[in-house]
């Protein structure tokens, strides 16, 4: 049980150490910067979502034979559709963007914001959660050292997220222990989705391939909705791709390394 609080606790620290950026850097993130920093994040999401979920949750359907893609591909497809589905009921705004998305609201650009990161920490949450359910409930293909592989990737790119929020919130007039309290809040989606993940997953061991695979698509579905077009953007956006890459080979080094 040790271990899996730690699993939870640890990508939450990523957070909230971005988001200490802005009480110590004087200047706004760049737009290069930030692209980059995106870009590492969606490798490390897209990769996480491949080697900690869908490889995983193929290798508990095998006994399936030809069917054993079945599980991971609904699992995989109700998960973008329960994103799709947060997307259109939670006002938010992306950054760099001028119009909200969501329904209509009089919220402030800031909580607006903060939102936007806390809709794509949930799938996240729920990535640890449900690895390190498959880990307390026997599944043999995740052990802790894999749970732990993917709760330090995601705690690896919630350190840029952290940044990514607060140091704009500063630049736009926040005063630093504000702007630092909201880059926090919009991590805290994630322990609390980890918890919540475990507990539900007691009462459905039977489907946790369909539950590892539900998290693999949330993520997917954040990675391509809202963070390839923010590292794609502009000019030099191949220092975008270049990040994901690197990202994604972090988190596929995490992962095999550390089974």
């Amino acid at each position: 049980m040790k271990e899996t609080i730690q699993g939870i606790v640890i990508p939450f620290l990523g957070t909230v150490l971005g988001s200490a950026c802005v009480l110590f850097l004087k200047n706004n993130l760049n737009l290069l910067v930030q692209r980059i920093l995106t870009g590492f994040a969606a490798g490390i999401m897209t990769a996480a979502s491949v080697w900690s979920l869908l490889i995983p949750a193929l290798e508990q359907s095998a006994n399936l034979g030809h069917l054993s893609f079945f599980p991971s591909s609904v699992g995989f497809l109700i998960g973008i559709g329960f994103l799709l589905f947060l997307d259109r009921i939670i006002p938010h705004l992306h950054m760099n963007s001028s119009e909200a998305e969501g329904p209509h609201t009089k919220l402030a650009k800031s909580t607006m914001l903060m939102l936007a990161v806390t809709l794509h920490n949930i799938p996240e949450g729920m990535a640890v959660g449900v690895v390190y359910a498959g880990y307390l409930y026997g599944q043999s293909n995740i052990t802790a050292a894999s749970a732990m592989a993917l709760s330090f990737g995601i705690a690896i790119q919630n350190f840029p997220e952290g940044a990514i929020i607060s140091m704009p919130l500063r630049a736009g007039g926040m005063k630093r222990g504000k702007s630092f309290l909201f880059g926090v809040l919009s991590g805290a989606a994630e322990p609390i989705g980890a918890v919540l993940t475990i507990a539900a997953s007691g009462f459905f061991v039977p489907l946790m391939p369909y539950m590892l695979s539900f998290a693999a698509g949330a993520m997917i579905y954040v990675v391509i909705e809202e963070l390839i077009p923010e590292m794609s953007e502009g000019k030099h956006s191949n220092a975008g791709t270049i990040a994901f890459s690197l990202g994604f080979i972090a988190m596929m080094i995490l992962d095999t390394v550390f089974q």
